[in-house]
This record gives structure tokens, C-alpha cells and sequence, in this order.
């Protein structure tokens, strides 16, 4: 069953006796609707003309073999594969000849690069051996531990006879195919994330930064592992959920953020037993993959950690911008990176406590792993590949996910070519001031989606996927939670309905004239019936619970003294 339409930008409601489908409960939508984009987004009702128009009312979607697991694995891998084609003109010469060649053809990716230069190309081992040629801030590997794994597996399926060109071509063939199987893992993870919104994967099934960034770095080894974890919460599996944040975070130090959200989540809704299984889950698997490293070579385990710290302004970052305006390095860059991103947290543990209604689990995690991209020393091109399947989530529109993927896009493009006017003497391509507006582009688009996930936390009846009376799909034990801890606006709307519930007429016509506000008289109240559906569900607004108990309260006690 397809769910009812619904036009977010429409300024009426469709009429209960007009509803071609029976609307939601106050206990959420029906369990067994897959909601269709093509039924509530624009965007996706044009584009799906492409593909013969919306399915119709009878179209029996997920009753054949091409489930919605299926055909987007298969959108995924189509993609994935355009991506490959992309990279042609590097695979055949680019990479190996031509000192910008890489760089004009916007085909550039580390992995054939490092198969010689981390010595995976000599045999060496990552962590216990040097590097062939070690550098004092950087004598090992400088990849976390399961990356370095993932690296040296395919290391061991990479042939080791003739030429090291073709050496390197083999290694960054093994380990496409191996990211391609990470990222159809992802997509089904977010299928099973937001179960009556599979659709919603397609947004990375088919985004374009998917198809140029995938096999240039590593970096789709912790996206699949991050996505694993939160289905896994979303299906309230919270000890396999905090595994998976350990094995992400073990793989990219960025999922170690989905525990913050977590945190606050919890401490409103008092589900503190959760978040403890979680993080319990997240430290054990970490030390689990960790330990065996740090006991065999400590600097080995430390390089990654250590690199970080060392790191200056690099590629991608307003920090760059800063720097190379200032024409000198910004001192105490770790300490201006660690003030902005602490107070990014907590202003995002402060929306998550006084919202009016507690946010989406998904939308608080795309919120601070955009933080931390926007204010890190550096922003790689692939690094959009951690935010994709968290804009899947957190904003499920065409019209908002396609400016911001055009705007990473250009990014793509600037960098590239800002690399190749660098390079070349010849300089084909675009100089500082142009690739800082690329940059620009980038911070903006990313911001952008930020604010249309802000304006959906503070105002809920805009939030695509709670249209239909759904809570936090992504949310698993706190989907329909009650609150128990709120602060800020939360707690003055809980403290004002308890106060206009229990107010006697006369008080309230008198506060009404020293305040300035005019109270609803009885007559204008309007009907029960018409309460929306996200007033009276479990997760709603603390105000609107309370005002209904207490009502139920006053009226049982009039009858009482009748």
C-alpha cells in the first residue's frame, strides 16, 4: 500500500471525507504503508516521469522480486559504476603519466597513489613496518586501524608480478570492488532505517557526488559501518548499534560523534539504559579492534592520532582561505577547531533539550557530523560521502539534497582544477580566487541543508517524514517516547499548559489583559476532532499532553461537585 499525498508546500490539509486513504492515527501512521516520494515531493513526481509517471493507488510495490532493497542496490551499483567510468582517463594514463593530467580530468584518487608510497606495493605491513620513506611527522601508516586492514586485504589480492603500474591498477580495481560492496551495504541500511521510507535511500543511491568520490580514499568502509549502526538502533538493537559505532569510529574518527546525539536524546527521554548498552557496545568493539595494534606498536597504532594533531590548514577549508589571505599559518588552529566545534555541540545539545518537540535522531546526527566537517583543518572531496546518507535521513527532499549536491559538485570541479593550475606552468584551470569561491560554494550548500534541518526541528509540521504522524523512525527506543527532562522553550510551553489548564476564567481574563494576549472563550475552542495528528501522538509536545490530562482532570472533578 502506497501512503496517502501529501504536498508539504500546500496551505490546507486534504479534507478527512476527500482522503482517498484513511489518514493517520494519533498512534502513528498505518503499519503498512510504504510512503512513496513520488506522492509527497515535487521533485520526485518530475523525475519519475522519466520512468512512466507516480505508481498508481493499486501498484502492489515490495510484492515482486524487485523489492525496494533490491532495486536500489541495483541504482546503487549503476551509479557506482558511472563513477568507474569517470575515473577512465586516470586509470589508463592519468595516474601514471603527465604531472596534471590527474588533476584536468577531475579522475584523481589516492589509492594507486599509496599502494607504492605506504609500501603495500614492498610487502610491508601497516603499523608494524615503517614506511619505505618516513618522514618525521609521519613514520607509519597514518589510517585508522580498520582502514589500514581494509587496505592491506586488498593489498593481498593484489597481484605481485610485473609492471607496478599495472601493480597499482589492479590495487585500485580490488579495492573498487570492495567499496562498491560497502556502499550497496549502505543503501540497504538505510532501507531498514527508516522502514516505511525505503525510497528515501535513493537519494544516495543516485547522488552525484557518490558516482565522482567513491574510490578516491577509503572512506566508504566507515560510511557503510556507520549507516549498519544506526539501523541497528532504529530496530532498538542498541548493544549491535554501539558495536558499529565502535567498528565505524575504529575505520574514520567521525562516528564516534553519533554518540552525542544519542546522549541528549536519552537524557530527555529518561532512556538512559539504552545509551549506556550503546557506548558500552562502541568502547568494547573499539578496544577490541584497537588493543592488538597498540600492543604491537604503539607508534605504529599512534600515527593516525598524532598526524591529526600535527596537521596544518590544508585543502577544502575556510582555515585555507584564512591562511592563504593572511599569507601565514593561523596559530592555535587545534584550539580554534575545538572551541567551534565544542560550542557547534553544544548549541546542537541545546536545540535537542528546548525544541518543542524532541528531534529526530537522524536529523541531530547529520547536524554535528556537518559540524565537524565545516570546521575541520581540512575538507577532501570524499568527505561528502560521510553527510549523504545522513541528508537521506535528515531531509528527505529532492529539490534541498540536489542544491547541496550541485554545490559539492562544483567543489569537486574547483579543486581539481585549482590542483592543475598549481601544478602544470602551463596553469589550465582556476586560480585562489576562484577555487575560494569553490570552497564557498561548499560551506554554503552544507550550511544550507543545516538550516532546513534546524527549521524542521523547530517547527515539526514541516519535517517530510512526520507529516504523517510518524515520531523518529530512525529512533528505535525513543520513537513515540514520553519526555521527561526538557529545558528552555520546552519547559516554558509544559509550564504554561499546566497554568491555562488549572486557571480559574477570571484568572485568565485578567492575565490576558496584563499580558496583552486574548484567550480562546469556550466558543472559539476549536473541535477535538481537529487536533493534529503529531499533538496527540506519544511524542509529541509536552503541552498538549498535559492541557488534554488536565482537562480530562477539571472536567472529572466538575461532574464530581455536580
Amino acid at each position: 500500500m502506497t501512503s496517502s499525498t501529501h504536498d508539504e508546500t500546500a496551505a490546507e490539509a486534504v479534507p478527512v471525507d476527500q482522503a482517498e486513504e484513511p489518514l493517520p492515527t494519533a498512534e502513528g501512521p498505518l503499519p503498512n504503508t510504504v510512503v512513496v516520494p513520488a506522492d509527497e515531493d515535487p521533485v520526485a513526481a518530475a523525475g519519475s516521469e522519466l520512468i512512466g509517471g507516480p505508481p498508481g493507488r493499486r501498484a502492489l510495490l515490495g510484492v515482486s522480486w524487485w523489492i525496494p532493497a533490491r532495486f536500489l542496490a541495483l541504482a546503487t551499483v549503476l551509479t557506482y559504476a558511472l563513477g568507474l567510468v569517470q575515473k577512465l582517463p586516470c586509470y589508463t594514463s592519468g595516474w601514471f603519466f603527465g604531472a596534471t593530467t590527474q588533476y584536468t580530468h577531475a579522475c584523481y584518487s589516492d589509492i594507486p597513489h599509496l599502494y607504492s608510497a605506504r609500501g603495500l606495493a614492498q610487502g610491508l605491513h601497516p603499523y608494524l613496518d615503517m614506511l619505505p620513506q618516513p618522514t618525521p611527522d609521519m613514520k607509519f601508516l597514518e589510517y585508522p586501524v580498520l582502514t589500514g586492514l581494509f587496505m592491506q586485504i586488498a593489498g593481498w589480492l593484489t597481484p605481485t608480478g610485473g609492471v607496478i603500474q599495472d601493480r597499482e591498477r589492479w590495487f585500485w580495481m580490488v579495492n573498487a570492488g570492495m567499496l562498491l560492496i560497502c556502499a550497496v551495504v549502505t543503501v540497504i541500511a538505510l532501507t531498514r532505517t527508516h522502514r516505511r521510507r525505503p525510497w528515501d535511500a535513493l537519494l544516495f543511491a543516485l547522488a552525484p557526488a557518490l558516482a565522482l568520490n567513491s574510490t578516491i580514499n577509503w572512506d566508504l568502509l566507515a560510511v557503510a559501518l556507520t549507516a549498519v549502526a544506526m539501523a541497528y538502533w532504529a530496530n532498538s538493537r542498541t548493544l549491535l548499534a554501539g558495536v558499529f559505532i565502535g567498528l565505524a569510529t575504529a575505520a574514520k574518527l567521525y562516528p564516534l560523534l553519533l554518540l552525542g546525539p544519542l546522549l541528549v536524546l536519552c537524557w530527555r527521554a529518561g532512556r538512559w539504559r539504552a545509551f549506556w548498552q550503546a557506548t558500552g557496545g562502541a568502547v568494547g568493539a573499539w578496544l577490541l579492534v584497537n588493543v592488538p595494534i597498540m600492543a604491537a606498536s604503539w607508534d605504529g597504532w599512534a600515527t593516525f592520532y598524532t598526524f591529526s594533531q600535527t596537521r596544518k590548514e590544508d585543502f577544502g577549508s575556510f582555515w585555507m582561505i584564512l591562511m592563504q589571505d593572511r599569507n601565514q599559518a593561523l596559530d592555535s588552529l587545534n584550539t580554534w577547531i575545538a572551541v567551534l566545534l565544542v560550542a557547534s555541540c553544544l548549541a546542537v545539545g541545546w536545540l535537542t533539550l528546548s525544541a518543542p518537540r524532541r528531534p529526530r535522531y537522524a536529523q541531530l546526527v547529520f547536524l554535528v557530523v556537518a559540524a565537524f566537517v565545516l570546521t575541520n583543518k581540512v575538507y577532501s572531496p570524499q568527505y561528502v560521502l560521510w553527510l549523504i546518507p545522513l541528508a537521506a535521513l535528515a531531509r528527505p527532499r529532492w529539490r534541498d539534497f540536489l542544491i547541496w549536491q550541485a554545490c559539492e559538485v562544483l567543489y569537486y570541479l574547483g579543486i581539481w582544477s585549482y590542483l592543475a593550475y598549481t601544478g602544470d606552468s602551463k596553469q589550465h584551470g582556476i586560480g585562489q580566487d576562484w577555487y575560494h569561491f569553490a570552497v564557498m560554494l561548499h560551506l554554503v550548500g552544507t550550511l544550507y541543508l543545516c538550516a532546513v534541518v534546524v527549521r524542521d526541528i523547530l517547527r515539526p509540521d514541516r519535517d517530510p517524514v512526520r507529516w504523517d504522524g510518524s515520531d523518529d523512525p530512525s529512533g528505535g527506543v525513543l520513537d513515540f517516547a514520553p519526555d521527561v527532562f526538557v529545558l528552555g522553550s520546552a519547559r516554558r510551553l509544559r509550564e504554561e499548559a499546566g497554568y491555562a489548564a488549572f486557571a480559574p476564567a477570571a484568572q485568565e481574563s485578567s492575565a490576558s489583559s496584563a499580558d496583552g494576549v486574548d484567550w480562546l472563550t469556550p466558543e472559539d475552542q476549536p473541535p477535538a476532532d481537529s487536533i493534529a495528528p503529531e499533538a496527540a501522538a506519544p511524542g509529541a509536545p509536552v503541552d498538549s499532553l498535559e492541557s488534554g490530562a488536565a482537562a480530562e482532570a477539571a472536567e472529572s472533578m466538575a461532574e464530581g461537585s455536580a
